[in-house]
């Protein structure tokens, strides 16, 4: 496969995620426009909407200014003046990075994956500055240049995360594949295939550049040891992050199930239509990785809030009127029954990570100092990744007191990193036992 082939590749593949994603929001709100409004207004409308709430998903910053009318028919206080909406929905952008996941591993695949990436992620700009310019109203208007910015930045990471787990899944492969560039170099190096085309040897287009050249002697200066230790915490404290998020997107799923006649209820309360209640379900499923990282934040200790001053944490739950959707609907007003027994879970996720890992190790008896070291690493990865969580996750939902909602990442982050790490200190050693 030549270059080109890569590259055309690639763009249709980038054409094919930014439309499921915009795809999601077009078309229930088309089918609302098409039946339940009669085709009353024009279509661009449908689709400034639908770009707004996709940009939002990407964290594109929305500033909405009500008019009169809006704001007296709504009753929010600070509605008046304009505000700005800037929580996530992260559903999108987990969409899109995981579809970028598989694009990175195809053009990893491929001769000229180079190629095959920048086309990718250039074309996917392409779309979002088209999305970004096309959208906003007198009413809506989102950040121009964080719509240019974010959504491919968000594709970019998920087209990276599709390199490293190709590399991960055939090593032995791809060090056959770069010794074959490096031996038919002397050779093959500039020569056109049958296409016309010069190929580009794996690996060697971007290992020769400066910057990777610098940047891999800077990595090669580090001492075998703090390069072993850096990554064994790497994937341990990803892993205990992972755990931490999968108890508690269970816990979630667990709440829908227990709280189930609670939403139907204010369902029924908003009175939406069969249209109006299939694009709010569609909504709130773009809400619900928001929710999944509130309550991994819950887990750690410092719970989250809805609006200024309230409060849902295990030490207790102070809530002010919430939202009309029927997905905040499994956050009881008392708080979670299960209280200060959830903060077991990260001290679990940490233990079990470093017992996994120090079960693997290829030293049997660590130095007290690196194991302790490694220990907080593991937690500081976990704090960072966390805390970054937290950050994404949180924002302004509206006016007034939704100015606040989300948790707060820089107390996520380091109670993660302090409880990850007393665990995985102690499963450090308990680890090391078991193997021994």
């Amino acid at each position: 496969m030549n270059r080109t082939s890569v590259a055309l590749l690639a763009a249709l593949e980038a054409v094919i995620v930014a439309a499921i994603g915009l795809g999601v929001c077009l078309v229930p709100l088309t089918l609302l426009w098409a039946f339940q409004y009669q085709l009353g207004a024009d279509w661009l409308v449908v689709w400034r909407a639908a770009a707004d709430i996709w940009l939002v998903g990407h964290g594109v910053n929305l500033t909405v200014a009500l008019d009169p009318q809006t704001v007296a028919t709504l009753g929010l206080p600070g509605a008046a003046a304009p505000f700005q909406i800037t929580i996530a929905l992260l559903g999108f952008a987990v969409l899109t990075a995981g579809l970028g996941v598989r694009t990175g591993a195809r053009a990893a695949q491929t001769p000229h994956r180079i190629t095959g990436a920048v086309t990718a992620i250039a074309v996917f700009l392409a779309i979002s500055a088209l999305v970004a310019l096309t959208s906003g109203s007198a009413v809506v208007q989102p950040s121009v240049w964080q719509g240019f910015l974010l959504p491919p930045f968000v594709y970019a990471v998920g087209v990276g995360c599709g390199f490293v787990l190709a590399a991960l899944r055939s090593p032995a492969s791809s060090a056959s594949t770069a010794s074959a560039a490096s031996d038919d170099a002397p050779t093959s190096a500039g020569a056109p295939d049958g296409n016309g085309s010069r190929p580009e040897r794996p690996g060697t287009a971007l290992a020769d550049a400066p910057v990777v050249v610098a940047l891999r002697d800077r990595v090669d200066a580090v001492p075998d040891a703090v390069r072993a230790g850096a990554l064994d915490a790497l994937r341990a404290g990803t892993a205990a992050t992972a755990m931490i998020v999968g108890v508690a997107a269970l816990i979630l799923a667990l709440l829908i199930f227990g709280n189930y006649g609670t939403m139907i209820s204010l369902y029924e309360q908003l009175q939406t239509g069969v249209l109006g209640g299939i694009a709010l379900t569609l909504g709130q499923l773009a809400f619900l990785p928001n929710l999944v990282i509130w309550l991994a934040s819950w887990l750690v200790g410092p719970g989250f809030a809805i609006g200024t001053g309230s409060s849902v944490s295990p030490i207790g739950t102070e809530l002010g009127p919430l939202p009309g959707l029927p997905l905040f609907g499994v956050i009881p007003p008392g708080g979670f029954s299960f209280g200060l027994v959830g903060i077991v879970v990260p001290l679990l996720a940490g233990f079990a990570a470093a017992v996994l890992l120090r079960s693997r190790a290829a030293a049997p008896h660590p130095g007290l100092r690196t194991l302790f070291l490694t220990a907080a690493g593991i937690g500081i990865v976990a704090g960072i990744e966390l805390g970054l969580l937290a950050w994404w996750s949180s924002g302004s939902l509206g006016p007034g007191r939704l100015h606040d909602v989300g948790p707060n990442p820089w107390l996520v982050g380091l109670l993660a990193a302090a409880e990850v790490a007393v665990a995985a200190a102690i499963g450090s050693a308990t680890g090391g036992r078991l193997k021994r």
